[in-house]
């Protein structure tokens, strides 16, 4: 009988192919789509027989290969069969669409049942982990990564093609509350605004006037005043408000200057602050210079830098607020507790034409968690053979990634060179590149020269191999993101708002550099050792003193894994983009785990091996 194999194809990543003939290292097939080709033996894949189409665990097909794992998840996605697990991998394929798999009723199906007894989703994965924590008394988390549309602080000031900010600034402008947009001084067009307008205003399917009902209620089922339901609604239009004040700059002179008051007015009147002291505190803040303080004229650049800043920084504090808040209500008093299920959802790799310190930072964040699942799997797969009394030899596939993580966090690595260059006086963001060079290129094995940019490509300054593929990075404005200055006049203005009680309780934690000076000359010398100033801690100190918990934590956890996967860049349901996809099993680690299966005995082997 001839074979069905499967050949590499542009468009659609893979497809059907009959074999003609073979002869050494080549094969002669005809595709699916008529066309006779000859190819080299290493990039045809094997088919699985008809009795695995559309299987619900990929780890059970006899053959496991890149062509077989996206082939199922295309045939399930097109019936709307969006979860598949792989392994210890369940795999989400966004539908781009609301689907019915999420009422009460199904959520019951799946309670006490195993994981075989019912079709994949995420009720089993969590159901598992809950019976898990039960019976092992054993902390449980879920790790869920990919292009889950996580949403990122940036996104509050600047969108990219295709998207829209966060969409409570939509649910604001949607007539929900008749009379709340004149409370809040929203009198333009939404578009005119233009933090939130720098994209998409509305997204098909989405009322945003239902969405606002529901948000409304949710602060009221979750016990927030009305007081802190409408201080909340005020800080978001004030950041409206506030990426709309425009500033000049003097002629011949380092000094930027308000361009009409109208806006900073109305959001200032948002924030319960005078607004000629809050554009006095923009355009001129205090710094210390010896034992005075001085108001240091800014640029148009920094002021607006400022502004950006701001904005993104009240937004993630109004954030966190809401987090705490929701986890005080729910909280039940009384109640013991010894175990819990932690939830972990972080953006996948990114690997995009112009990448920065974000990037950088995701990236790096994924390399441990990756080698934290490969590590995990090593030490399950060595468990179950000495269970079964079978003398083996392991790789850990952790240590695969170990060289790239020490790049980034290890002394003279890219982090503790990026922090030692925010001190030095008069650097700038190409003498890091430089230094960088000059530390790594040619001595470390993962960093590289740049290639030139290819079509839209930006310029980089310097190339990482990643465990999801190299990436080159531009190092632009790194010093600076990685200060991430707060104007600290501004705050102190903030803090003593007459007319937001949130905007005071956000800022509470924050110390400015003129308390820290006060309380050291008081003996306290409380400023420094708070680190709470932003003044004094980096962002990459702060990033990495959090995902150092991250990982204590998460090593005290038995592990669930899911996947998220976007079918296609246009969020249209249905439709299944091959190269799309098959990428995001590379740097998710799926087709990882299928690589780590295939080095032991592939588990489906297990019977014949012992037998024999």
């Amino acid at each position: 009988s001839k074979k069905n194999v499967w050949i590499p194809d542009a468009e659609d990543g893979y497809i059907a192919a009959e074999i003609k003939s073979s002869k050494g290292d080549s094969v002669t097939v005809v595709s699916v789509r008529g066309n006779e080709v000859t190819l080299k033996a290493e990039i045809v894949q094997e088919m699985n027989p008809p009795k695995f189409e559309k299987t619900e665990d990929m780890s059970n097909l006899t053959f496991l290969n890149d062509a077989s794992v996206l082939h199922n998840l295309r045939a399930r996605y097109g019936q709307m069969l969006i979860y598949t697990y792989s392994g210890l991998f369940c795999v989400v394929i966004n539908p781009y669409k609301r689907l019915p798999i999420y009422e009460p009723s199904v959520a019951e199906m799946y309670m006490g049942k195993r994981r075989t007894e019912m079709p994949p989703h995420l009720f089993a994965v969590s159901d598992e982990a809950y019976r898990n924590m039960l019976i092992d008394h054993e902390n449980q988390s879920m790790l869920i990564t990919g292009e889950s549309d996580l949403l990122e602080k940036s996104r509050v000031i600047r969108q990219a093609p295709g998207e829209r900010c966060y969409h409570i600034f939509y649910q604001l402008y949607s007539d929900f509350v008749p009379t709340l947009k004149k409370e809040l001084l929203l009198d333009k067009p939404l578009k005119e605004y233009h933090f939130v307008a720098q994209a998409e205003l509305t997204i098909d399917g989405v009322n945003d006037k239902e969405e606002h009902q529901l948000t409304d209620e949710a602060f009221d089922i979750l016990h927030f005043s009305q007081e802190e339901k409408m201080n909340c609604y005020k800080l978001m239009a004030a950041i409206m408000h506030m990426g709309n004040m425009k500033f000049k700059q003097r002629p011949r002179e380092e000094q930027a200057e308000p361009d009409g008051t109208d806006d900073a007015e109305k959001a200032s009147a948002m924030y319960g602050i005078g607004h000629e002291e809050f554009l006095k505190a923009l355009t001129k803040p205090k710094v210390k210079v010896g034992n005075e303080w001085v108001n240091k004229g800014q640029n148009i650049d920094q002021v607006t830098w400022a502004v950006g800043a701001m904005a993104k920084g009240l937004y993630s504090r109004v954030f966190n607020w809401l987090v705490k808040k929701c986890n005080k209500t729910l909280d039940q008093k009384g109640i013991s507790r010894d175990f819990f299920i932690g939830v972990l959802d972080i953006a996948g790799f990114e690997i995009f034409d112009f990448n920065s310190f974000e990037q950088l930072w995701i990236n790096f964040v994924n390399e441990k968690l990756q080698q934290f699942f490969n590590h995990h799997m090593f030490v399950l797969e060595q468990e179950e053979y000495a269970r079964e009394g079978i003398q083996w030899t392991f790789i850990d596939f952790g240590l695969d990634l170990q060289a790239c993580i020490e790049l980034i966090e290890k002394p003279l690595g890219i982090l503790s060179m990026l922090d030692e260059e925010c001190i030095v006086p008069k650097a700038t963001d190409l003498t890091l590149a430089q230094k960088l060079n000059d530390q790594h290129l040619g001595k470390h094995p993962n960093f590289e020269k740049p290639k030139p940019p290819k079509g839209k490509q930006g310029d980089a300054h310097f190339a990482m191999r990643h465990y999801a593929g190299t990436v080159r990075y531009n190092v632009s404005n790194w010093l600076e993101k990685n200060k991430d200055p707060l104007n600290d006049t501004v705050v102190s203005v903030m803090k003593h708002s007459t007319g937001n009680m949130l905007l005071t309780e956000i800022w509470q934690d924050y110390t400015t550099q003129e308390e820290a000076a006060a309380a050291a000359k008081d003996g306290g010398g409380a400023g420094k050792k708070k680190g709470k100033s932003g003044s004094f801690m980096t962002v990459s100190m702060l990033y990495r003193e959090s995902l150092n918990n991250l990982m204590t934590m998460l090593n005290m956890t038995h592990p669930h894994f899911i996947r998220c996967i976007i079918p296609n860049e246009k969020k249209q349901s249905g439709l299944l983009d091959a190269a799309l996809v098959l990428n995001q099993l590379t740097c998710n680690g799926v087709l990882e785990g299928i690589r780590i299966c295939r080095k032991g005995f592939p588990n489906r082997y297990f019977i014949y091996f012992i037998s024999f």
